[in-house]
């Protein structure tokens, strides 16, 4: 199929697992494969008309199945053509992420053509439908900061983790410069490359700084798994408490031009991420000033998660140290969406300043992406 490749953001298809086909038009000498002839597995329109492309001229039937509400949950029969491509088109898709999977005779399938990201403990192809109302996390023309990896060890189970530090445009240049810290949290079945490569953290940092819409800062990504195998646990797997604040803390402020102060720190996380980063302030009453909750509750307490509404009722520290607890939601996720009223008000109630962000979706990468940029316009201000 000849089909000329035409230039994509970044942001939306160069990935950790996925060269962003833009540089495939190479033409391979010998019999190696022609990848200026391989169309791309999913091309996406503003209008949410996604059309899908899968190569396998030996398959006897494929389908495509939306993952989520959002992107209708069922699955799409594909037709295959004279070229052995197999090809179908899905109307009204949404704008956003959208993971999806592949059926080859009936059996799940990753499509090698499309962008891959990390997801519900899978590697799961996904796809991006272009937002006209929404560039923020998208690569555009200003600075740019950079990523750091760290390695970093805990002192309690020995094992060795991976730590991503984005530090501002600035931080290259102001070398005298100290900087506020948000310490920001993946979701259960990811890891910390999720805010890099799926929530596109420093393009969202990169252009809100750009604007004027948030303070610079430094933003650390660890990973919440400090698993101990003799005491595995359950859903909320290891001490990752103890591993931020004795291990991955120290070492950043030791590295890094922090501000060391509650003040100048800040904690968020998704989903389980929301939980470790709530624990976490909890626990350690003026630690973090700013505290975020994206896609969880006081009331989803999972597997001895501190009990909340007892540090906030009972703790003085940290109602006169908390300058923010802030909640997002995707208006379709009803677990949650149906508890956080009630949480914010009793936020207030003590005395805590609340913020609360929403915006449509579901359990998905759209709403956290919108809701960090909404907290971050708040932080350290």
């Amino acid at each position: 199929m000849e089909k000329p490749w035409k230039p994509v953001n970044p942001a939306i298809e160069a990935h950790a697992l996925f060269m962003n086909p833009t540089y495939m038009t190479m033409r391979v000498m010998g019999n190696a494969p022609k990848h200026d002839h391989m169309h791309r597995g999913v091309e996406a329109e503003a209008d949410g008309t996604v059309t899908f492309y899968y190569i396998a001229p030996n398959a006897k039937t494929v389908e495509v199945e939306g993952l989520g509400e959002k992107f209708h949950g069922q699955r799409f029969p594909m037709t295959k053509g004279e070229d052995g491509v197999w090809t179908v088109t899905v109307r009204d898709v949404e704008p956003g992420f959208h993971y999806h999977h592949y059926y080859v005779d009936g059996n799940v399938a990753a499509n090698p053509q499309a962008p891959f990201g990390y997801g519900g403990h899978e590697a799961v192809n996904y796809f991006e439908v272009p937002d006209p109302n929404d560039d923020t996390w998208l690569c555009l023309d200003v600075p740019h900061g950079s990523i750091h990896m760290e390695l970093q060890p805990s002192s309690k189970t020995g094992m060795m983790h991976a730590v991503w530090v984005y530090t501002p445009a600035s931080y290259r240049e102001e070398t005298d410069r100290r900087y506020p810290v948000l310490y920001l949290h993946h979701g259960g079945g990811e890891n910390e490359t999720g805010w890099i490569w799926q929530g596109k953290i420093n393009y969202i940092a990169d252009n809100l700084i750009a604007r004027g819409e948030c303070e610079e800062c430094i933003i650390v990504m660890s990973c919440l798994y400090d698993m101990d195998y003799d005491d595995p646990g359950e859903f909320i797997a290891g001490d990752f408490d103890r591993f931020l604040t004795h291990d991955v803390m120290p070492m950043i402020e030791s590295r890094y031009r922090t501000i060391p102060d509650g003040d100048h720190r800040a904690i968020c996380g998704l989903s389980m991420g929301s939980y470790h980063s709530a624990t976490t302030a909890c626990n350690h009453p003026g630690l973090f000033a700013y505290i975020g909750m994206l896609s969880g509750s006081f009331d989803q307490r999972w597997y001895g998660w501190v009990n909340a509404r007892d540090v906030i009722a009972n703790s003085a520290e940290f109602r006169e140290k908390t300058k923010l607890f802030f909640m997002a939601t995707g208006t379709e996720e009803a677990r949650i969406y149906n508890q956080i009223g009630e949480n914010i008000a009793y936020l207030k109630s003590n005395g805590i300043p609340a913020a609360y962000f929403e915006c449509p979706g579901v359990h998905e990468w759209t709403v956290w992406r919108k809701s960090v940029a909404d907290f971050m316009k708040k932080l350290f201000r």
